[in-house]
């Protein structure tokens, strides 16, 4: 038999002051088998078969089982983007987040730089709910599992938009909106201290199905790159992504490049033994050497910054350089308070490697080296031949 629900709402002013709710069960037949008359309550009823998400509309909550962890540990709920609009709860709001005997205040924001490095939020994210930590792996660092479930309510009502604002970053897919096809692409040489020039470059992606790779995929074969250490693909990704390429691809073939599927957590077992294995595969091949990540921001950002230190970059320059993306996507103008806080990420990565304290020109080699030899496992005979890799 098939039924249908018909739902009867008397509202006041709108539906979370719906002080009576009938529920009449239907047959196929339109006769009214039951009715429930429910008083005084809020109530929403989430039309799916089995659902594990339920929501009161307009008290700005809802609750939802985790459904997916990422490889970069970020956690998706089985709660849609139109349960979240339906619930009242918005972007900027201040979340109370509970779960397993766990309770966060997060930020409802729409990206994972809406928050510091390190720092824990909720986002929207292919039309479904999901808890991340900027530059950190959200389901290791809480003991999250799947079917976990996770209550959501509203503490502080958008008191959060107005940093949202500051540190929101859109960018082009257009190249005529750059100043060049080096800044379209995101590409560019990594030359200070000991660095030999021409050796080194950093770069967005030069071989997947976007307006920017084959510009930068022009740039990789100009330069006659020799060795590629791709930090965002996995294996299976690289398979799917090479085509794009026919240089990328060549140099694929001939064994010159890596596919690492790294995150962004600098201190995490995964990105350590994953570093090490890059750079391992540096010293095994010639230059010049091109690193990237999608977008030549973060990943690809961390890496050439631990090669610059290790190197003789001062502080100052492996900021510069760091940002000099964020000027390419997002015309950012050095000297602003959007800038700062940008140009934070990098002095907050540095100083995660150096046990949270600060780094200086005087201790920035040192801090590198140990980093390499402590925590990523290179040998001081491998990083003496990576310095080589690179001065030679």
């Amino acid at each position: 038999m098939k039924l249908r629900f018909q739902i009867n709402c008397c509202l006041e002013t709108n539906f979370s002051h719906c002080s009576i709710i009938s529920v009449n069960i239907i047959n196929s037949g339109g006769v009214i088998l039951k009715t429930n008359v429910l008083k005084s309550i809020t109530v929403f009823i989430f039309i799916a078969v089995f659902s594990t998400v339920f929501f009161a509309a307009g008290t700005q909550s809802f609750s939802g089982t985790v459904a997916e962890i990422d490889k970069y540990g970020n956690v998706r709920l089985d709660v849609t983007e139109e349960a979240v609009k339906l619930s009242g709860v918005e972007i900027g709001d201040i979340l109370e987040v509970r779960f397993n005997d766990k309770t966060l205040v997060l930020p409802f924001a729409t990206a994972y730089g809406d928050v510091d490095r390190s720092a824990p939020l909720i986002r929207l994210n292919k039309g479904f709910v999901q808890m991340a930590i900027n530059y950190g792996n959200f389901a290791t660092f809480f003991s999250v599992a799947l079917t976990n479930t996770v209550n959501v309510s509203v503490l502080e009502k958008g008191s959060y938009k107005a940093q949202i604002e500051l540190r929101k970053l859109v960018k082009s897919e257009e190249r005529k909106d750059y100043l060049s096809d080096q800044a379209f692409a995101n590409f560019r040489e990594v030359s200070m201290g000991w660095i030999k020039p021409g050796i080194l470059f950093r770069t967005s992606h030069p071989s997947v199905a976007d307006s920017r790779s084959s510009y930068v995929a022009k740039f990789v074969q100009d330069y006659q790159i020799k060795t590629i250490i791709n930090l965002a693909d996995t294996q299976a990704e690289l398979q799917d992504n090479i085509k794009n390429s026919k240089y990328y691809e060549d140099l694929y073939n001939d064994g010159s490049v890596i596919a690492l599927g790294m995150g962004v957590d600098l201190l995490s077992k995964d990105f350590a033994g994953k570093l090490k294995t890059a750079f391992e595969f540096m010293i095994d091949h010639k230059g010049p050497y091109a690193i990237h990540c999608l977008e030549g921001k973060d990943r690809a950002g961390i890496v050439s910054a631990i090669l610059e230190g290790l190197m003789g970059a001062t502080v100052d320059e492996i900021i510069n350089d760091y940002m000099i993306t964020y000027e390419n996507y997002y015309s950012m103008v050095k000297g602003t308070e959007r800038y700062d806080l940008i140009a934070k990420i990098m002095t907050d990565q540095l100083k995660e490697m150096n046990s949270n304290k600060p780094v200086s020109d005087l201790n920035l080699r040192s801090v590198m080296f140990l980093y390499l030899k402590n925590t990523v496992g290179l040998s001081e005979e491998q990083i003496a031949l990576l310095r080589t890799r690179l001065s030679n």
